[in-house]
């Protein structure tokens, strides 16, 4: 699930300490790293990688950042789908939607504030996926969001009355399964990169110091070249 890497589009929480343009740039590695480590995935169960992307008619603006062989399908809400489905909920489903009408055996949706999440996260979810038995796979955020999301039919109930962009979410989602009786199978949690404190643990994880996630090479080349390691140094470290 990703937005057009745009200037003041993407990542707005990260500005500062980052400017426009930084945010932007850091925007297309974790693309990058997102899609390579989906295709990574693909390389153990018969996975194909997509970004689910908006608004529309943005889709050459991915060219440049996303692995070869990287699908793109359309995911700005616009699809038909049930009144009680609202906000950000309108992209997933849509995303959903397009993704089942493909004619694949499950959808597994991926934020892109991740760049580091293990690979062996995203195999577990297809694993999941891939048996018998209609169920869905959720993998809560440390914020109360959740990185990924898969289901084997477009169940609209998840993403039904749910308080988007707050802590409430994966419990929400979670109960939402509980309602309609679908089995969820829940993948260890997960954090995303999308304000400064996050984004100083992303920068200790890739320098060793963090929870042993994907190597994240294209961020990691990023932060490495850039002076954003220092300006999040606390005061201390850079005296």
């Amino acid at each position: 699930m990703a937005k057009a890497p745009s200037v003041g589009r993407v990542k707005t929480r990260l500005v500062p300490p980052l400017s426009p343009d930084e945010a932007t740039a850091l925007s297309g590695c974790f693309l990058s790293d997102v899609t390579t480590n989906i295709a990574l995935a693909g390389r153990t169960l018969p996975i194909d990688g997509y970004v689910a992307y908006a608004p529309a008619g943005t889709a050459p603006a991915f060219a440049a950042v996303i692995a070869p062989g990287t699908g793109l399908v359309l995911a700005d809400g616009s699809a038909a789908m049930p009144d009680e489905i609202a906000g950000f909920g309108r992209s997933l489903f849509h995303a959903v939607l397009g993704l089942l009408e493909l004619g694949y055996g499950a959808a597994c949706l991926v934020n892109a504030d991740g760049p580091t999440l293990p690979t062996e996260r995203l195999v577990a979810a297809a694993r999941a996926l891939a048996a018998p038995g209609d169920r869905a796979v959720l993998g809560p955020a440390d914020d109360g969001g959740y990185y990924l999301i898969g289901m084997k039919a477009a169940h609209a109930a998840l993403f039904s009355a749910i308080d988007w962009s707050t802590e409430r979410v994966a419990a929400q989602t979670a109960a939402r399964a509980g309602e309609i009786g679908l089995d969820l199978v829940s993948l260890p949690s997960w954090y995303d990169v999308d304000d400064p404190a996050s984004l100083r643990a992303l920068i200790d994880e890739l320098d060793g110091a963090g929870r042993g996630g994907y190597a994240a090479p294209e961020t990691a080349r990023w932060l490495a070249e850039s002076a954003i390691r220092d300006r999040l140094a606390p005061a201390s470290r850079r005296a």
